[in-house]
């Protein structure tokens, strides 16, 4: 294993799309050495930043009410866990609950309720889905027949332990906007909204807008201007032609198998090939 893998019993909060649990140890297998500043701009669940030791971190996500979670685990643990009690495993109230951003005063609520209402959703809604339809309105149906653990006080203390304990700075900014905060010697893990294989297959609904070949191009120059600056990235993302075309004359790319775990019917959870894009080669050692 990685040595800079962290062997405590952490794992993330919440579930995302796009999460990495499954693929956690293949990619961090593909890690340099010696990370003093870890950075992931599009941080979603976490699950590899609660496995990798550093010294400090930076983490981002264009999701404000994630961001709020984060913040709220980090600074205000006590609170979050009391408002988090008073949910219940409902139908009546998950409606309740998940209507809250139908009002117009609600995004002038207290982080506190951004972030206690997204991690109740994402436990009592149906496969732990957060999408969001055109208007920006959480819209997954309830779950039916779960057990969830609304408030599971372990996993909030211990993730609350290390986004203190390793000096995490989190921001609610495009990935963009966080490049003049990125110092030089960080390590950043790219995790953006992958490009569809298919015309059917694009879902990247857990923001209200979804990601063209535009925008694709424009995360190839922000790694254009990372490698320029000295800075090691890795970037996930699918197998699609465009992808491999777009990367492949400067950047390295391997390739890796993943099962992906979104879809509702198992049986359609099979492997798929997805892309780790580097800027450094097999030794850790920038491309030239």
């Amino acid at each position: 294993m990685h040595s800079l893998v962290n062997k405590g019993s952490y794992k993330p909060f919440i579930k995302w799309a796009g999460g990495k649990s499954r693929s956690v140890n293949k990619l961090l297998s593909l890690f340099p050495k010696n990370i003093d500043t870890y950075v992931e701009p599009f941080v979603g669940s976490g699950a590899l930043y609660f496995k990798v030791n550093f010294k400090r971190a930076i983490i981002n996500d264009l999701n404000f009410e994630l961001i709020c979670a984060y913040r709220q685990v980090r600074d205000n643990l006590e609170h979050l866990k009391s408002l988090l009690r008073t949910f219940k495993y409902d139908r009546e109230m998950f409606l309740e609950v998940r209507a809250w951003d139908r009002s117009d005063d609600f995004k002038d609520k207290e982080e506190l309720y951004h972030a206690a209402r997204l991690i109740y959703l994402i436990k009592t809604c149906y496969n732990g889905l957060y999408r969001v339809n055109s208007k920006n309105h959480f819209n997954t149906p309830f779950g039916k027949d779960l057990r969830p653990n609304i408030c599971d006080e372990v996993v909030l203390n211990r993730c609350s332990e290390y986004l203190n304990k390793f000096n995490t700075e989190i921001y609610n900014l495009s990935y963009q906007d966080l490049l003049d905060k990125i110092p030089a010697g960080a390590f950043v893990y790219l995790d953006p909204p992958y490009h569809p294989l298919s015309q059917t297959s694009n879902f990247t609904s857990y923001q209200s807008s979804s990601w063209s070949e535009k925008n694709q191009e424009e995360l190839f120059a922000f790694c254009k201007q990372l490698h320029k600056r000295g800075i090691k990235f890795m970037q996930s993302n699918s197998s699609a032609d465009f992808i491999i075309d777009l990367y492949k004359k400067d950047f390295r790319i391997d390739f890796i198998e993943v099962t992906r775990c979104i879809n509702s019917d198992i049986k359609k959870r099979s492997p798929v090939k997805e892309v780790v894009i580097m800027n450094y080669d097999k030794k850790g050692r920038l491309l030239q």
